[in-house]
């Protein structure tokens, strides 16, 4: 009996498909086409960087994974089914932390469970465990106006984490802060995400960010965003602030740039 060899695996499900994906506004003066055809994977715990310039749509593609509008077109998927709505499987961070100025530290990481009707006595001791991991062991009984705002930062992202998403989205979260604040906080973030291997969409405006960040880049270009280039960062894990001046970081952050210059270039001739 002629015994046949197993085949390859079947290639896992991304985490996140877009597949021709087109968002238009309607305003007073008239339709804003924000992005057109995005069609973009990412891949369960890969850290991906989505890079463009202001204005590009990179907030817009994640509020339509998060499901917090839907798209004109195409479709958007979380693990091969279409976003209808929110899911508590995706956790999102934002540029300023919105924490709730009456609530506490502790309070604001258990925001969502309260808003689920979920009741504090099961999520607490996560809270706790979160609050550690960013380093803010001992601040629980704190106010967001006593906090610095990297500090602030992290009761935010906390909070993301309590429910234990699989997606975190991260909407330049670190770009209202000073620069050695920031460079704290891609530490940390690296860190948290060494440990917990969340997948992550991570929008960015910083070229080198993206590549000391990310697994993977994808380039938007000026609006209508598409997504014009894309690179792989073959950087070793852990990762050191050092890594960012070696040669071929700063050549891949060189490249990047000559892509977001092409497209707004190219924006530019079409206008």
């Amino acid at each position: 009996m002629m015994v046949v060899p197993p085949g390859p695996a079947p290639p896992e499900s991304p985490v996140i498909a877009l597949r021709g994906v087109t968002k238009e506004y309607r305003t007073r003066t008239g339709n804003v086409l924000a992005v057109t055809d995005l069609t973009f994977q990412v891949q369960e715990r890969e850290f991906v960087a989505l890079l463009g310039s202001s204005g590009c749509g990179k907030s817009t593609v994640l509020k339509m994974i998060a499901g917090l509008i839907p798209p004109s077109g195409g479709e958007v998927l979380l693990k091969d089914r279409p976003v209808t709505e929110p899911l508590e499987s995706v956790g999102m961070v934002f540029q300023s932390p919105v924490l709730l100025r009456w609530r506490t530290v502790l309070g604001n990481v258990l925001f969502p469970a309260d808003a689920l009707g979920r009741g504090r006595a099961g999520y607490r001791d996560r809270a706790l465990e979160l609050l550690k991991l960013v380093g803010l062991e001992g601040f629980e009984g704190k106010y967001p106006y006593e906090l610095s705002g990297g500090m602030a930062q992290r009761v935010s992202l906390s909070r993301a984490l309590l429910l234990d998403p699989d997606l975190m989205l991260m909407d330049e979260p670190f770009g209202a802060l000073d620069a050695l604040t920031r460079e704290e906080m891609n530490l940390e973030l690296l860190r948290i995400w060494e440990e917990r291997r969340k997948t992550i969409l991570f929008v960015t405006h910083s070229i080198s960010e993206a590549v000391f960040l990310a697994d993977r880049v994808l380039v938007m270009s000026a609006r209508p965003g598409r997504i014009v280039a894309e690179r792989t960062v073959d950087l070793p894990r852990p990762r050191a602030l050092e890594v960012s001046y070696e040669p071929y970081s700063v050549a891949i952050v060189q490249e990047l740039r000559e892509h977001i210059g092409a497209s707004r270039t190219q924006a530019a001739c079409k206008g």
